[in-house]
């Protein structure tokens, strides 16, 4: 990994971290106000935010730049700047045609999108037509996130990631505005203010884009669609880059159709998404973006040896980061949910004049249980942004694809199997699980083809990572059991000491990784000195 891979990741990472930062106090704001369990708003208002969220991921965050990455730099290295340009034209104007038609069916026939994404919301005449308003509402954000993942590919493929990175930072503010405003209100009127957010959001971070675009000279003019040879040639492409990157997304979906049977399984389950997204986000996201160009650059001018230097480093930091995040969910899942839902909430509404949170024990019992059972699945889920982009730098798309409708056929059948027996639980162990098949897959293909072979340093780092990460585990099960005697010290809020506790967890951990060997100061200052 070169020291400029790390610089691109330190910016990606820290817009994206200071993102979701703000995206957790988002989700703070929004579960305290709208609740989950028993409150046909919040399930409705989740549903709907599902599936243009879902494309935000998709287009935005990586599977759409799966197949444009290479196609562009493909141009801009095989033949100039103006063959590049044109290229991105030509998808723009495809992609802009298609949107409109999408757009303009769902909004005509959006009962029956409601069907697709939450079946079980017909049995719940109320929460069914809330869901079919909050999905018109917002799904014109799908359309211009889909634009935004385009000007990002533009630019990302540029070394430029800072409008990229920071876009997400408007839907938090939005909707913390929309919170702000309207806490007080009737819930029915916090729903649609939060759906109005939303759309408003997307047209600013499509706004966000189109300056970044133009600051590089890459202001793209509106062509007229046509299937030309390159469009084609992404078609063919990035269909199946868009179901192999897009599998977690898809299986999401599938699941909140089969857990809208059980009232308030689908913001439990929303609820525990957003929690993981973060380090999700932070680190597999942001190095799945990072790693993309950097591999598809390496791989057109054959220097295959830097290409699995690189992935070899990736792996490594991601489970650096990965790891202790996800025992850290495994350990304090319901603890970290009552301290944000519950007692955070209740303290930032009041400074809104708002009532006590609306999130009950109830909740942080089944949010937390989701989130742990997500916990399991969280390397898995990080490391499919580190392998995939070995595949489409060499622009295979077709490996990863089927790799992918295994994953989503296990996780239908695992959970519609299971559902009966575990109620909505099934739907997050099937997830966690047919991504880890996934991930599996991807691995043993790339060894066998020897294009990711783990390194001599990656061999030795990796067991220490794993002592590092068990001994934080140990931390946070015994610190955890005296949080109500901390709490006593601090204004009697214990959500403060479950955050202080997750605090000097991350101090233990880093300690122990440097003191095992799993970190070392010398490989900040070979990336310091952008060397490998």
């Amino acid at each position: 990994m070169s020291g400029n891979l790390v610089k691109s990741l330190a910016t990606v990472s820290s817009l994206t971290m200071s993102s979701r930062v703000l995206g957790f106090i988002r989700q703070v704001l929004i579960a305290g106000v709208i609740g989950a369990g028993g409150n046909p708003v919040a399930d409705a208002f989740w549903a709907a935010f599902r599936l243009p969220n879902m494309f935000r991921r998709l287009f935005a965050e990586g599977a759409f730049q799966a197949a444009f990455v290479p196609l562009f730099q493909g141009k801009l290295i095989g033949e100039d700047e103006k063959a590049a340009r044109a290229f991105a034209e030509e998808v723009m104007a495809a992609l802009v045609f298609i949107l409109t038609i999408l757009t303009i069916v769902v909004e005509i026939f959006a009962p029956l999108f409601v069907n697709l994404i939450a079946a079980g919301f017909n049995k719940d005449p109320e929460k069914f037509a809330l869901t079919t308003l909050y999905m018109r509402i917002m799904f014109p954000y799908l359309a211009c996130m889909s634009l935004v993942g385009l000007l990002s590919g533009v630019l990302n493929s540029l070394d430029r990631f800072m409008a990229y990175a920071g876009a997400p930072l408007l839907l938090n503010i939005c909707q913390i505005a929309a919170i702000a405003l309207y806490a007080g209100g009737e819930i029915h009127v916090t729903g649609q203010a939060l759906s109005w957010a939303t759309m408003i959001s997307g047209v600013l971070q499509l706004a966000l884009l189109v300056w970044g675009a133009h600051r590089q000279g890459y202001l793209l003019r509106w062509l007229a669609p046509r299937w030309t040879a390159s469009v084609k040639r992404l078609i063919v492409l990035g269909t199946p880059g868009f179901i192999s990157a897009g599998a977690i997304q898809i299986n999401l979906i599938i699941g909140t159709n089969i857990a809208s049977r059980e009232p308030g399984a689908v913001s439990w389950l929303m609820n525990a998404d957003q929690l993981y997204q973060l380090p999700l986000s932070v680190v597999g996201i942001a190095l799945g973006v990072v790693l993309l160009p950097m591999l598809s650059r390496r791989v057109k001018e054959g220097d295959e040896k830097g290409a699995a230097h690189a992935l070899n480093r990736s792996l490594e930091l991601s489970a650096t980061l990965t790891l202790p995040a996800a025992a850290a969910f495994i350990v304090m899942a319901a603890p970290i949910c009552d301290a944000l839902f519950r007692g955070l909430a209740t303290d930032a509404l009041h400074l809104f004049g708002a009532r006590r949170s609306a999130f009950t024990a109830e909740d942080v019992k089944w949010t937390g249980a989701a989130l742990a059972m997500y916990g399991l699945g969280l390397p898995a889920f990080v490391w499919n942004k580190v392998f995939s982009p070995a595949f489409y730098a060499r622009e295979d798309t077709k490996t990863p694809m089927n790799y992918a409708l295994v994953a989503i056929a296990i996780n239908i059948a695992a959970a519609l199997a299971l559902f009966p027996i575990f109620g909505f639980l099934a739907v997050a162990f099937a997830t966690t699980f047919a991504s880890w098949v996934q991930i599996i897959q991807m691995g043993l293909t790339l060894r066998k083809r020897r294009i990711f072979v783990a390194d001599a340093r990656l061999k030795a780092r990796f067991p220490r990572i794993l002592g590092a990460t068990a001994g934080l585990a140990v931390f946070l099960l015994v610190a955890n059991r005296y949080a109500d005697v901390f709490a006593r010290y601090l204004f009697d809020r214990r959500w403060i000491a479950i955050l202080l506790i997750a605090f000097a967890g991350m101090i233990v951990y880093a300690l122990l990784a440097f003191a095992l060997g799993a970190v070392k100061a010398s490989d900040y200052k070979a990336y310091a000195r952008e060397r490998p």
